[in-house]
């Protein structure tokens, strides 16, 4: 598996662009509203306010990785807390920079093999029973949210994009769960869709490999997937716990973008604010521009006009709640995935000579 200085290193170019679009929907949004009214909205800014800000985003990662943790120690023997901190901070530098956001995961489990030596198969286990566990409050939350949010007179668009946001993201979930608990069935799909490019792969790559070979690995790790998978759901214990610092976590999530409003002197009626930002979290799944930027602080302008805060508020608001759920985890994640890169790095300069 390629390393996150190899991954970004290919997709530069595409990452810079996307990052580019991004800047060019902010600024071109912020030059319609006004710059001067959305200057002179965030001057008013609260700085103890920004600080609580800033400790509710902290919580959310800090519990976010107590979480994973607990999952680890039921699946296999987990590694220090400040570990699993670093490596989620990694992955969440992994997921930000790039538009599709969908290398987390992979990319915790690949640490966890390369640092603590733990099979890859066990690592993306338990990172996706942890987002399993995440998925839960989330699809409830989402489907209230949706409920609320297409009862509203708002554009069709709008309640189109809700729609397929909702679908696409309780159907990848829900592939990944059922991949989980049913494998015969897993390894059929997946065996099928193998043999049915093999012979295109073998041509390109011109490896001397048999289907046999391939069959059995993807058997093996799909056996290994879905019993720490497993494992990891039916503790009861650890399935309460996590099921509750899942909520926790929502909790500081929402409570965290009323500060940032609070911060400007605005404070929005409370289960619009719940519905609307929910809608934005699902908009920043879309895979088109590195955490949607842009994108969701157009949907976020458009929902909030409906219950009467201004687009300056929402912007200045919104560019508050990036600064700590975004830029700051941003910086920290590439401080962890330079540390970890390295740390890769050297073991790999130092493994021992194989020649006799």
């Amino acid at each position: 598996m390629q390393d996150t200085y190899a991954i970004i290193k290919e997709h530069k170019w595409k990452i810079l662009a996307t990052f580019a679009v991004a800047a060019f929907l902010i600024f071109l949004m912020t030059f319609l509203i006004g710059f001067d009214d959305v200057l002179a909205i965030l001057k008013t800014a609260k700085w103890d306010w920004i600080a609580i800000n800033f400790l509710l985003e902290a919580g959310i990662v800090l519990v976010w990785a107590w979480r994973w943790k607990l999952i680890l120690d039921v699946v296999d023997t987990s590694p220090k807390f400040t570990t699993l901190l670093g490596m989620l901070l990694a992955s969440l530098f992994g997921n930000n920079v790039t538009p599709s956001a969908a290398g987390g995961e992979p990319l915790r489990a690949y640490l966890l093999w390369e640092v603590e030596k733990m099979p890859f198969e066990i690592g993306f286990a338990t990172s996706t029973a942890d987002r399993a566990f995440e998925f839960l409050p989330f699809v409830l939350i989402s489907l209230i949210a949706a409920l609320f949010l297409l009862s509203w007179d708002i554009p069709l668009l709008t309640r189109i994009l809700v729609i397929i946001m909702i679908i696409a993201s309780i159907s990848i979930f829900g592939i990944l769960i059922y991949a989980g608990f049913r494998r015969e069935v897993t390894q059929r799909i997946i065996i099928s869709i193998a043999q049915s490019i093999y012979p295109t792969v073998i041509r390109l790559t011109k490896k001397d490999i048999s289907f046999n070979e391939i069959r059995e690995k993807i058997i093996f790790y799909i056996n290994r997937f879905s019993t720490g998978f497993i494992t990891a759901l039916q503790d009861r214990k650890v399935f309460v716990i996590a099921f509750i610092l899942s909520f926790a976590m929502w909790g500081f999530d929402m409570l965290r973008m009323y500060i940032c409003f609070g911060a400007l002197g605005v404070y929005p009626p409370l289960l619009p604010l719940v519905i609307i930002y929910t809608i934005g979290i699902l908009i920043s799944l879309l895979p088109l521009l590195p955490g949607a930027w842009g994108i969701r602080e157009g949907t976020l302008i458009g929902l909030f006009a409906v219950v009467g805060v201004s687009a300056d508020v929402v912007m200045a608001a919104s560019l508050i709640d990036r600064l700590a759920s975004y830029v700051v985890p941003t910086i920290l994640g590439a401080i962890a995935a330079l540390y970890y890169g390295r740390k890769v790095k050297n073991k790999s300069v130092n493994l021992p000579s194989t020649d006799a």
